[in-house]
């Protein structure tokens, strides 16, 4: 979609050389998103400079930008995964933004949104077509797997077990949400399915009594405004229940029946899943009772009393 804007970007590149400014800017969702210089090491790797500190509430802007100006230089379809995926320090940066992650360093942090992930003066490494397609090839053969007795979530590429998290999933109960106006049945319904949507920046509502909330109390009980984390969207057996993959600001409901059907992770586990679940990738849910674990069988709780059998 980019490359569409490649006459755009022209001009503007024209307007940029004939002002001599410093930086150019474009507006995006009423932000001023500044568009980092490029630059070529001697070794051949293209870098792109961080030219100011980019906070978390205005990074998806910042990479939007970043991709849609180099997307036209590129011979393949630039995306953010794959801009991401190949600097994997941004991953291991927005892992450490974990609430719980700061707090055992003695760090409070009230607004998560407000930190710094990009500083000045880094640089991103901008893919060339050799690393593009190994990054490609592996997006594309990603599965994410997902046993609910187990309270396990795992990433898959192809057969290489690459991930594995304990995450939380939907309560034994039947219960009325105001989301969808109808008695629900809360367990997490299995099947295969993908990855249909991302909400890089969702809006927190209780689906119980359709209330929006701004804020969460933490296991420490101390109250907090909510992360800016990615929710995950999937559409299973070719519908869309409303499970979501997102991080709960709960981590003590993680290996419990907890929710009201979405599966929930820490803050920082679901970083790194959704950097490895592009729109399309295939997920499979699950209710399998005997496991493996120390190269010996083991039987799991039925915890939705299934007997075996499937949602």
């Amino acid at each position: 979609m980019c490359k569409k804007k490649i006459f755009l970007l022209f001009i503007l590149s024209l307007l940029f050389i004939a002002c001599n400014t410093k930086e150019e800017s474009i507006i995006l969702s009423s932000q001023v998103v500044l568009i980092p210089k490029i630059s070529v090491k001697k070794d051949s790797i293209t870098t792109i400079l961080i030219e100011k500190p980019v906070k978390i509430e205005h990074y998806f802007q910042y990479l939007d930008s970043i991709v849609c100006k180099y997307d036209s230089i590129t011979p393949y379809s630039l995306t953010e995964h794959l801009l991401v995926r190949a600097n994997p320090w941004i991953i291991d940066t927005l892992q450490n933004t974990d609430y719980y992650r700061l707090k055992a360093k003695d760090s409070f942090v009230y607004n998560q949104k407000k930190m710094v992930i990009l500083p000045k003066g880094a640089n991103l490494i901008l893919p060339d077509s050799v690393l593009a397609k190994k990054l490609q090839k592996s997006i594309d053969k990603t599965l994410i797997d997902v046993n609910i007795p187990e309270y396990k979530l795992r990433i898959y590429e192809d057969s290489l077990l690459l991930y594995e998290f304990t995450v939380r999933v939907g309560r034994h109960e039947k219960k009325y949400l105001k989301f969808g106006d109808r008695i629900t049945d809360l367990r997490t319904k299995t099947g295969n399915g993908s990855i249909v949507d991302h909400v890089k920046n969702p809006d927190y509502y209780n689906p119980v009594n359709g209330h929006q909330y701004h804020v969460t109390r933490r296991d420490d009980n101390k109250v907090t405004a909510l992360p800016q984390i990615p929710w995950l969207i999937t559409e299973i057996n070719n519908i869309r229940y409303g499970q979501l993959i997102h991080p709960t600001t709960n981590p003590k409901s993680l290996g419990k029946a907890y929710s009201n059907g979405c599966i929930g992770t820490r803050e920082a586990d679901a970083w790194i899943i959704y950097y490895h679940a592009t729109l399309g990738t295939k997920i499979n849910i699950r209710y399998d009772l005997m496991v493996e674990k120390d190269g010996k069988p083991q039987v799991l709780k039925d915890i939705y009393g299934l007997n075996k059998k499937k949602l």
